[in-house]
């Protein structure tokens, strides 16, 4: 089964929710964003964002958190209904992302794909590239998070080249 026969283009999933605490902001950020708004309650006052606030990376780090726990979820119940889900590969990249509003802690962030269009990869035979909006909503329907993602699709085992 294809992708797109699965979610057509313009399928709103609903991937899950993350919920950013403090120590868990620094922690993520202590490591790879250490950035006094990311590490320190007290100082992050007095930046622009007025507080502790996580790492645009920890929140994409989330969305592909979530994203996995989604897929592993859809391959069990696919299978058990006698589907095969769709083989996805690495993706290739993502284009136009942008942090939109800060995530503070206690914010619970809802993460969102929806699938734009399926194209075939250049150069290769069977194999798809799903292009898809990827989105995170904060608790107060608010967004914070948007990126455009490329997923590959591989061929069914059948259909690749000997």
């Amino acid at each position: 089964m294809k992708m797109l026969d699965l979610y057509p283009a313009g399928t709103r999933l609903e991937l899950g929710s993350l919920t950013f605490a403090a120590d868990d902001i620094i922690r993520f950020a202590s490591t790879f964003d250490p950035q006094p708004f990311h590490i320190d309650a007290e100082a992050a006052k007095s930046y622009v964002f007025g507080g502790l606030c996580a790492s645009g990376w920890h929140t994409c780090a989330g969305w592909m958190k979530n994203f996995v726990a989604f897929w592993d979820a859809e391959t069990t119940r696919l299978a058990a209904a006698g589907t095969e889900a769709p083989r996805l590969g690495p993706s290739p990249g993502f284009s136009e992302l942008q942090w939109l509003k800060p995530v503070y802690a206690g914010d619970t962030v809802t993460y969102f794909m929806t699938p734009i269009e399926t194209r075939r990869m250049p150069g290769t035979k069977g194999y798809m590239v799903i292009s898809a909006l990827c989105e995170g909503i904060n608790q107060k329907g608010e967004p914070v998070l948007r990126f455009k993602s490329n997923i590959i699709e591989l061929p069914e085992p059948e259909d690749l080249p000997a």
